[in-house]
């Protein structure tokens, strides 16, 4: 069975257990399929994998097909994707901006809180050298940029997730695991049951589960790498809970109420 995640750091420490083998199932065999998240979430469009990580945004558009997991939700409290430039700016009208894809929610974010900006397609890796070799005049960062960003020399000038936190007291989903919805109700659990003892695993094997992790880096230093990961594999990680159930229930009201999608979505969690 295809299983598809980003190859980041905080996707590697949750599936840690399972690409190490030393979490198994004997119903399943997992093929890991490691692609960008935009990448993910074009492939969930077709319902090309069987178990995929796909943006909270993409699932908008991919709900016919995949139902959300209750576990390996990447939610933050105060913080999320950011956009940077060069020099200050305060008005995004008109401006360029490189964007990590438009199924990202990151890109849903920005269209929440910002106008009239003209987003520029790049992969995720790629947009802050865009913004620092003048190729766009601001880049919406996710992953682990949102912490590294001063090393291009770049100064924040939008933090959506401290955005968020004023717009509501609840964590910002950002990314969440699925699975197909024509996999039998037993084999769905069986997924459900290994993604959390895994995630599980590497929560209480965490020195080797960084070091498998920070692989996926893009060459972080450790200290700097546990911090990331630990931004994103939370509690919310391990469960969900009513708490980011909420938040995605706001997230996609939000959506509707601003035009994004038709009709509102209808929250299907696969919980224990």
């Amino acid at each position: 069975m295809k299983l598809g995640h980003s190859p980041d750091a905080d996707d590697a420490f949750m599936f840690y257990g399972m690409a190490s083998g030393k979490v198994v199932s004997d119903k399943i065999d997992f093929i890991h399929v490691i692609e960008d998240i935009q990448t993910l979430n074009k492939r969930a469009l077709k319902g090309e994998l069987e178990v995929t990580a796909v943006s909270a945004h993409a699932y908008l558009h991919v709900q016919d097909k995949y139902r959300i997991l209750s576990c390996g939700a990447s939610m933050g409290e105060g913080y999320g994707p950011i956009v940077v430039a060069k020099e200050r700016f305060d008005d995004l009208n008109g401006k360029k901006i490189g964007v990590p894809g438009r199924l990202t929610t990151a890109f849903l974010l920005l269209g929440f809180y910002a106008d009239g900006f003209i987003p520029v397609d790049l992969p995720f890796d790629k947009v802050m050298e865009a913004v620092r070799d003048g190729e766009v005049e601001a880049g919406l960062i996710i992953h682990e940029g949102q912490l590294t960003y001063k090393d291009f020399g770049l100064t924040m000038i939008f933090d959506l997730g401290e955005t968020w936190a004023k717009d509501t007291s609840l964590p910002l989903p950002l990314g969440i695991n699925t699975v197909r919805r024509d996999i039998d109700e037993d084999l769905q659990r069986e997924i459900l049951s290994v993604h959390k003892e895994s995630i599980d695993y590497g929560l209480s094997h965490k020195d080797e589960a960084l070091e498998y992790a920070l692989r996926f880096g893009r060459g972080m230093k450790k200290d700097l790498g546990e911090k990331f990961v630990l931004m994103y594999v939370n509690q919310y990680t391990r469960d969900m809970g009513e708490k980011g159930k909420k938040a995605l229930e706001f997230l996609f009201n939000k959506a509707f109420q601003k035009g994004i999608v038709k009709e509102k979505v209808r929250l299907d969690i696969l919980k224990n």
